[in-house]
């Protein structure tokens, strides 16, 4: 052999020992079983119902003479299908639709209500027919708390306060009487209430000056009757709409600094949606092509949305901050009640209907969010994917008697084992995925102790050419006595379910990995995400 050959030889056996070294080096996670204090709320893990679209109409709501199998006018699969994620809320009726809805136009006979043209989504006629009464009914089906959203852009105070007192008095009163007259004879209980949404914008261009003395009236007529106690949720900022400067920290300080405000709030809303346009403006969000396909994307399409949604964790550190100044025992929630990916509608429908595909791609965008939601817990109490179906990164599709799960979808299915689990602190060292002039970490990962003492343990490689291999550590754990594993993902980047063909992105059995004592070690496929269950 030559002296280059061996030269050569010697560098390429350097090289793969070096790679192989550094792999192990910056691929590493150390779960601290025995320090778990924070519990993840499972409201982390609620869902959001707009009349937007067919999320209502053709989405949960088909009506009681539907040749679709129902239950009382609510679809049965969609029913089957959500109660397998073990839905922890739902919020109602928006959105921006909460603040022309007025709640009485909802109840009693249906061939009774008045319609109403839905300003904000498409100009269609809401004919009511979904109001209180089917709603509440919905989330007893669900096994599910309501969160409802009070409108304070159109409406008054004695509007919201004769709502409150409608669904949750057991009193003697014109309000217990008319529900019981429409055929409810106890209260519901309702423990979440939204003052307000996007008073910065749809619900009503406030200034945060404004509306917190707004909030504060309306807060001050929304109240308890008999064992039920509200959780009153302030309308908060934006962290994505530029032109309106004052919506985003300013507003956060602004609710918070006050001590009067802060007496009668439990929680601070939030909205970050992600996407790839920046340069808009409030005004011509829903004006002109501003976002790239939900399906028909490249490798620089898939990690610019996944960096944008990695923005969260920055976006709650900050508001955080601003919280944890004025509030430093965190009796206030920081919600996050609207929340995911927002590309261009499907080709062919009501860009106002905001109809899109989901993707692989999306379900990593849930699983990322959810565990920075998981990191935050301390004080992110509630977070609500927008929206639950037809609607934006949808749990699920429906066309006519049909209906598909979505890959996000099997994301919230498979992380659930995180709810009201204790959240394991996590130190982890991963190597970075890298297209471009963009760089992210290539491994996102939560872990949490549930009151049986299994250990669950959420990864996903963002990097959509290479699987990954990390070694994990369980410190604090003697051994391991059983793992049961489960991964999402495909073929391609942009695979999807559809209507009328094989699911192309379903979760499988994983078991690429070993157990040396109390570490494991893992090969995370690409473009995957991971829970594995530990005993």
């Amino acid at each position: 052999m030559t002296y280059a050959k061996s030269a050569l030889l010697f560098t390429l056996i350097f090289s793969c020992t070096a790679a192989q070294l550094l792999a192990e080096k910056t691929n590493r996670i150390v779960v601290n079983v025995d320090q778990g204090k924070e519990k993840i709320s499972r409201h982390i893990y609620g869902h959001f119902s707009e009349h937007l679209g067919k999320c209502i109409y053709g989405g949960f709501w088909v009506g009681e003479d539907s040749p679709i199998p129902n239950t009382r006018g609510i679809r049965n699969d969609v029913m089957a299908a959500l109660i397998e994620l073990h839905i922890p809320n739902l919020r109602w009726p928006g959105g921006c639709f909460a603040d022309e809805y007025h709640w009485m136009d909802g109840i009693g006979p249906r061939s009774e209500r008045p319609s109403m043209v839905n300003t904000h989504w498409g100009g269609v006629t809401e004919d009511n027919s979904f109001g209180t009464h089917e709603f509440l009914d919905l989330c007893e089906q669900l096994g599910c708390e309501p969160y409802i959203c009070g409108n304070i852009g159109s409406g008054t105070v004695k509007e919201l306060s004769q709502w409150i007192e409608y669904v949750t008095s057991d009193a003697e009163s014109p309000m217990t009487d008319l529900r019981k007259k429409n055929g409810r004879e106890k209260p519901w209980k309702v423990k979440f209430w939204a003052i307000g949404n996007e008073s910065w914008g749809c619900g009503g261009r406030m200034s945060p000056e404004y509306y917190r003395d707004v909030y504060r009236r309306y807060a001050t007529y929304s109240r308890n009757y008999g064992d039920n106690r509200l959780y009153k949720v302030a309308g908060g900022p934006t962290a994505n709409f530029p032109d309106v400067f004052f919506a985003n920290y300013h507003w956060t300080e602004v609710m918070m600094r006050d001590e009067t405000t802060r007496d009668c709030m439990n929680g601070l809303s939030l909205h970050f949606y992600t996407h790839t346009f920046h340069n808009y403006s409030i005004t011509n969000l829903l004006e002109k092509d501003i976002s790239q396909s939900a399906t028909e994307f490249n490798e620089k399409d898939w990690i610019a949305i996944l960096s944008e949604s990695l923005k969260m964790d920055d976006i709650l550190t900050r508001h955080s901050a601003i919280m944890d100044y004025h509030d430093p025992d965190k009796k206030i929630g920081l919600i996050v009640d609207e929340w995911g990916t927002w590309y261009q509608v499907e080709p062919g429908t009501n860009p106002r209907f905001l109809y899109q595909q989901n993707s692989l791609r999306d379900a990593l965008v849930a699983s990322t969010t959810l565990d920075i939601f998981n990191k935050h817990c301390e004080r992110v109490k509630m977070a609500n994917i927008a929206q639950t179906i037809n609607v934006l990164q949808a749990m699920i599709l429906t066309r006519d008697e049909q209906m598909v799960l979505t890959p996000s979808y099997y994301v919230f299915k498979m992380y659930k084992a995180h709810q009201d689990a204790a959240l394991l602190p996590v130190d982890i060292e991963c190597e970075n995925y890298s297209h471009g002039d963009d760089s992210i970490p290539a491994v996102s990962v939560s872990a949490s102790k549930d009151e049986e003492g299994k250990i669950h343990l959420s990864m996903s490689n963002l990097n959509p050419g290479r699987s990954i291999e990390l070694a994990c550590e369980l410190r604090g754990l003697n051994a391991i006595i059983n793992i049961n594993g489960e991964v999402l993902t495909a073929d391609k980047i942009n695979s999807y379910n559809d209507f009328g063909k094989t699911e192309e992105v379903s979760p499988a059995p994983f078991g690429d990995f070993k157990v040396n004592r109390n570490t494991i070690h893992i090969k995370l496929p690409s473009k995957s995400v991971v829970m594995l269950e530990i005993r």
